[in-house]
């Protein structure tokens, strides 16, 4: 009875070293996220002299690039400053917003 219980153990334990876990791939998900924010592209000087002002007191460097213009005459600025681009926002009135 010992030898056919320890016989058993022996071919039940042989098998399990056989069943190996399989390891599944993960698969890698990319999301792009749109953030529309509805400004439309104007002319450069069609930008208010208040825009224009704070853009040259506060950024005497910078180039601008492009402007951007919402519903609620939120202003949208491309500028270039020492070679980076970046992005910046002001107010009709020459406030600067942080977005």
């Amino acid at each position: 009875m010992k030898k056919l219980i320890l016989a058993s153990a022996f071919v039940l334990g042989g098998l399990s070293t056989f069943v190996t876990p399989t390891v599944l791939a993960q698969s890698t998900v990319e999301k792009e996220i749109i953030i529309e924010d509805n400004f439309k592209e104007i002319k450069t000087s069609e930008l208010p002299a208040a825009v224009s002002d704070a853009l040259k007191n506060d950024f005497p460097t910078a180039t601008l690039n492009k402007a951007y213009v919402n519903d609620k005459q939120e202003y949208k600025l491309k500028i270039t400053v020492e070679g980076t681009e970046s992005v910046v926002y002001a107010d009709k009135d020459g406030n600067w917003i942080k977005k």
